[in-house]
């Protein structure tokens, strides 16, 4: 149906995935699948004297136990951006929850019953877990020195450390410096679906089942451990249920890999929501903020030293630090700035990507400081952000992208909806934060469209519907440019020996390269069907228009369906469009590419602090995208609030505990707390601006992780309009904010931060 594109209809997929009926990885049974478990040893850091599996393999039905010494040696090592993380543990447990061996066997009471019966003799060894300690002079290293040749951090626990700067910070001018240190939690990224892997030896190849976001990264590394063709190595990624970056990369895939293969059977490991927080999280951050003001709220410098805490092995997450503080200024202007962010091993489990993509870190952090600054120059929290904000077409940060979109439209209009200039109820407070995110920087993305000989269409597209709607806008897109109805279009996904490559579904890509490639792919059909419409009617075919689902031919409008069967005629047969989207990478950026795209969002809030709890209520939400063009309006909104309530988290509640000995205390939904509809906002408002102005299909930019971005601060600055207080360190729990309305009421003629 021409026109689709801006509507809303019924989600692909949304059925299943509240009925039950869509299929997960773990609700797959292959014949003759054994049960995988994984050892894993109550400690941080230990070094491994020995595994006893003898009584293990005693139990009735157990197949195999698989330890490092079973592997091919040395033991294969894996990761999107350094070969750092082996299959299994070698010679040590370098973080709480790493395994040191398997099981596979007939059923999951055998496998775990085996696991418990393994004996592991261990030599408990020091172990670091936040970042003063991992950057201690004396500090046990995390990683082994060889396996970092040619580095000169190798002797250190600082992985990688990131530098940009423009401007001369030392000479710049400033009326007010504000100076002061944030941190952020460690938290996890609780997706309703578990982890889960299958491996299946597949003739002289291996196929295997993972709710994976990347299958197609996923398929190389396999074929890299394995030294397999990727022609033998087959990936079937269902639809995953909530990801958040948590399942961009390989975790253990591998590990089931060789366990199908030393077995000849299936193999089958579904994490526990426990496992799942000691598999991937956010990296903690510590970051100090320096920021110089003109007495008119302008800034005129400011330097970011943003300090990441790693796990023990680096997955994407050097890449996160690298790129999530590249922005660290925000959408402002500011004339001189240095920036360095460091990317700090630890005795944890391992941090990945998790939405926002370290940008929500620094965002707490730069937008905090920027109200610090506005209270001591008796500027507006609004305005102030205003003078700052730079306008369309301007190069804020000198090496990248100029500003994208009009930004000062969904600032008024966040204003304008949290009633801003509006007199606050006695009690209450509100802050506003603004929030940006590079989309990608590279990015490569295939499309297949057949069109087939009945009027129906077939997509095919590599990349992974993870609850974010991918499904819905790819037939939306085609329905729109062939004219032909939703519920005529099958959109097939997740099977690396079915569908055209696809990188990557992350940095809310899939919308701009993935739509742009089906775009491709739906233009090249219309260009056979302007050939078969000239045939058909005896035209030169430069005098046929083809548009949004129909053809003009010699003054008449002819929908693109009717001229496809007449044109196949009784052989039938189908059109087929390879359409292709292609982000180059860029020598000398610093970060290898330019961003495609910005994701900019502001949010406001209005609150209310119980002074006696130190609870807050908050009374109104609202957030403001710009998204370019809302291709899907309702899930446009769906995605802006799952993002803000997301952001909730890490503000509220949300954060790893540890004891002394570096073991997480509280594993699994009973003990984190994550925000359910009792922690939701009263009212929450999401609004969007479209001015057509991105690189996606019809205008539209990338935009689900925008909500998130800058909560936190907004939320605290609603804090500080109800009570007076500053508080630096999230989450901003009931206790932390009643200590520091207590630490105020003891010393009411300063400010108090925490």
């Amino acid at each position: 149906m021409t026109g689709i594109v801006g509507q809303s209809p019924r989600r692909g997929g949304g059925h299943g995935r509240v009925t039950g009926l869509q299929q997960y990885v773990a609700d797959i049974h292959l014949p003759d699948m054994l049960h995988a478990r994984l050892v894993t040893l109550d400690t941080a850091h230990a070094r491994i004297v020995s595994i006893d599996p003898a009584e293990s393999r005693r139990v009735p039905g157990v197949h195999l136990v698989l330890t490092a010494a079973d592997l091919p040696q040395p033991v294969p090592r894996f990761g999107p951006q350094f070969a750092d993380r082996p299959v299994i543990a070698v010679d040590e447990v370098k973080y709480h929850g790493e395994p040191v061996a398997a099981i596979a066997a007939e059923s999951k009471d055998a496998a775990e019953e085996a696991a418990r019966l393994v004996r592991v003799e261990v030599e408990e060894l020091p172990a670091v877990f936040t970042i003063a300690a991992a950057l201690a002079p004396d500090a046990p290293l995390v990683q082994d020195p060889s396996l970092r040749p040619n580095d000169p951090l190798a002797g250190t626990n600082l992985l990688r450390e990131h530098r940009y700067a423009w401007g001369d910070v030392n000479t710049a001018q400033a009326d007010l410096v504000v100076e002061d240190t944030y941190t952020f939690p460690m938290v996890t990224h609780f997706a309703i679906e578990p982890h889960g892997f299958i491996a299946a030896p597949d003739g002289d190849g291996i196929a295997i089942w993972s709710s994976i976001q990347h299958p197609f990264w996923l398929q190389r590394t396999i074929a890299k451990i394995l030294g397999l063709p990727l022609s033998k190595v087959r990936v079937l990624a269902p639809d995953p249920g909530g990801a958040f970056g948590g399942k961009q990369h390989a975790k253990f895939e591998p590990l089931v890999a060789f366990m199908a293969l030393r077995t000849g059977r299936p193999v089958r490991l579904i994490l526990s929501l426990e496992e799942t927080f000691q598999a991937v999280r956010r990296n903690s951050s510590e970051i100090r903020v320096r920021t110089g003001f003109r007495t008119d709220g302008t800034v005129t410098f400011r330097e970011i030293e943003a300090n990441y805490l790693l796990g023990a092995y680096a997955d994407i997450s050097d890449r996160v630090v690298g790129k999530g503080a590249y922005p660290g200024n925000g959408p402002y202007r500011v004339p001189a700035s240095q920036i360095v962010a460091r990317s700090i091993l630890s005795h944890t489990p391992p941090s990945t990507a998790f939405r926002g993509f370290g940008a929500p870190q620094v965002n707490w952090a730069v937008e905090s400081n920027l109200d610090e600054a506005a209270r001591q120059l008796g500027i507006d929290g609004l305005e102030i952000r205003l003078r700052n904000l730079a306008r369309q077409g301007e190069r804020f940060i000198p090496t990248d992208l100029p500003a994208d979109g009009d930004w000062q439209q969904a600032v008024r209009r966040a204003a304008e909806l949290i009633g801003w200039a509006d007199p606050v109820a006695a009690g209450r407070g509100r802050g506003i934060a603004v929030g940006i995110k590079l989309g990608p920087t590279t990015g490569l993305s295939y499309a297949t469209v057949r069109f087939l000989g009945d009027g129906s269409l077939l997509v095919y597209t590599g990349t992974s519907d993870m609850g974010q709607g991918a499904r819905t806008i790819f037939a939306q897109i085609a329905a729109q440019e062939l004219g032909v109805p939703m519920e005529r279009i099958n959109v097939i996904t997740g099977d690396t020996f079915a569908v055209p490559y696809d990188q990557q579904t992350s940095a809310s890509r899939s919308s701009v390269l993935m739509g742009n490639a089906v775009l491709d792919a739906c233009h090249q059909i219309q260009r056979q069907l302007a050939t078969m419409a000239a045939r058909l009617h005896d035209v030169d075919p430069a005098a046929v228009l083809v548009a949004s689902g129909t053809a003009s031919v010699s003054g008449r409008e002819i929908p693109l369906v009717e001229i496809l069967i007449e044109g196949l005629g009784r052989l039938g047969g189908e059109l087929i469009g390879n359409g292709m989207a292609r982000k180059e990478g860029e020598p000398g950026h610093p970060l290898g590419g330019s961003a495609a795209f910005y994701e900019f969002n502001c949010t406001a809030i209005e609150a209310e602090v119980d002074p006696e709890t130190g609870e807050i209520l908050l009374h109104r939400h609202v957030t403001v995208s710009d998204v370019g063009k809302a291709l899907n309006p309702l899930q446009v909104r769906m995605q802006d609030e799952g993002a803000a309530i997301m952001g909730l988290g890490h503000t509220l509640m949300e954060h790893y505990i540890f004891d002394d000995a570096g073991r997480v205390r509280n594993l699994g939904a009973i003990d984190y707390r994550i925000p359910t509809s009792k922690d939701l906002p009263l009212e929450m408002v999401s609004d969007m601006v479209e001015n057509e102005d991105g690189p996606g299909p019809y205008g539209a930019k990338g935009m689900s992780e925008g909500a998130l971005l800058c909560v936190a601060a907004a939320v605290a600055a609603a804090v500080h309009g109800a009570t007076g207080v500053v508080i630096r360190d999230l989450p901003l729990t009931p206790q932390r904010v009643w200590e520091a309305l207590e630490e105020r009421r003891g010393a009411p003629e300063r400010e108090v931060a925490s």
